[in-house]
């Protein structure tokens, strides 16, 4: 259902403030909040909601989401039929729309088809961001080629997370080849990662000259750079070379956390990935390597998000998980709240995330001008954030069209 939607009797959550605001009515027409006030808001053959003093809130934004990852085995994508992965990211897609998450931001997977069927209606799910296929040097984060094997690598046609590309003009043309395809940003390794079996956790990679062209061919279409990095080491690298947003992070130190405010660069912690893996990985088909490796980086995930916070880093919500992992995404919220108050945490998912895509005053917040991706909660999450994470949203509307739950919360 869409058109025009009348809410009363809403409490309204701010996210930017940190603040409610009881008793409120809000307007939206046509997808997009018109007004928020009191009881001169009215408008004719709108439907009428009472809330009851429910809250009313923004939609939560993801900013680090793979819906392709249909197994946490990502060795085991190449070999996956395409078709087969398209369905499993319709399904996750619905899913996270139903926990409250209107947007989200694909960091290496989805592309302009799925896109393009969730915006067309064939797909529910909720605003898709994506950067195509992640770029990765040969041995790279993105190669997961078990070391015998001599293959040559070519992810184009399969429904892989990333591709391999060695050397300027190689990177260069991948680059333009994932913008020609509509990517709305690039994803570049930094450093070694968890799931992929030939490299480092404290490996650097792509060389600077690399780096530059990415960077360069991403400005010039008006696109940004995401990077996969742990080490303050891949970390500063990154920053120094125009990466926009810094993926996990999990080692940062006070030095670097400094470099960010220098770089208008953002922070995307992915806590709950190490947490799912680290008690059900090997069950999702993760690899005993790789989590080994999430042990290596699973404890420091929090020492760096508290400092982050500590220096005032712009600190968006992600999640990174995998396969059958997927649906703990909310439990995200749960474990930034050992550092981070209620606010901070849902400014990371609204506010934050929404100036990271570049769509401030549009996403995570509700205000006219903004698009109707709201949620209905009991209770007030700034108080209890519990009221989101433990129980979800009691319904959902993305761009004024009820996609989940009930109005009226009967």
């Amino acid at each position: 259902m869409s058109g025009a939607w009348l809410f009363l009797h809403a409490t309204v959550l701010d996210p930017e403030v940190g603040t409610v605001v009881e008793d409120r009515r809000v307007l939206v027409v046509d997808g997009v909040v018109t007004e928020v006030g009191g009881a001169e808001v009215e408008f004719s053959g709108a439907r009428r909601v009472d809330l009851a003093g429910r809250t009313l809130m923004p939609g939560l934004i993801d900013a680090h989401v793979h819906v392709t990852a249909a197994t946490a085995d990502l060795s085991a994508l190449p070999r996956l039929a395409s078709s087969y992965t398209t369905l499993h990211a319709a399904a996750e897609l619905r899913a996270m729309l139903g926990r409250g998450f209107t947007s989200v931001r694909d960091c290496g997977g989805a592309d302009h088809g799925l896109a393009a069927a969730v915006e067309d209606g064939l797909v529910s799910g909720p605003r898709l961001f994506f950067a195509g296929k992640a770029l990765s040097q040969t041995g790279g984060h993105g190669d997961v080629r078990q070391p015998a094997d001599q293959s040559r690598y070519d992810a184009y046609c399969c429904p892989d997370f990333g591709r391999i590309c060695d050397g300027v003009s190689e990177v260069r043309r991948a680059a333009r080849d994932e913008l020609r395809k509509g990517a709305t940003h690039l994803k570049a390794m930094l450093s070694g990662g968890a799931a992929s079996p030939t490299d480092r956790i404290d490996s650097t990679q792509f060389s600077g000259e690399e780096l530059d062209a990415i960077v360069e061919e991403a400005h010039a279409a008006n696109r940004y750079v995401a990077g996969h990095a742990y080490t303050p080491r891949a970390i500063r690298r990154g920053l120094e070379h125009g990466i926009r947003s810094i993926e996990h992070g999990n080692f940062l130190d006070d030095e670097t956390a400094a470099l960010f405010g220098e770089h208008d660069a953002y922070l995307v912690p992915t806590l709950v990935t190490y947490d799912a893996l680290a008690r059900d990985g090997a069950a999702a088909g993760f690899s005993p390597g790789g989590l080994a490796k999430i042990l290596e980086v699973r404890d420091d995930g929090l020492r760096g998000l508290e400092t982050a916070h500590r220096h005032g880093v712009p600190i968006a919500l992600g999640t990174d998980l995998l396969g059958s992992l997927q649906p703990q995404q909310l439990h995200e919220l749960t474990l930034r709240r050992e550092v981070q108050s209620p606010a901070d945490v849902l400014r990371s998912a609204t506010t934050v995330g929404a100036a990271l895509l570049r769509r401030e005053g549009l996403l995570g917040t509700v205000r006219p001008g903004a698009y109707a991706d709201l949620l209905v909660v009991d209770g007030n999450p700034l108080v209890d954030l519990g009221a989101l994470t433990r129980d979800g949203p009691v319904a959902v509307w993305r761009s004024g069209r009820l996609v989940s739950g009930s109005p009226d919360g009967s």
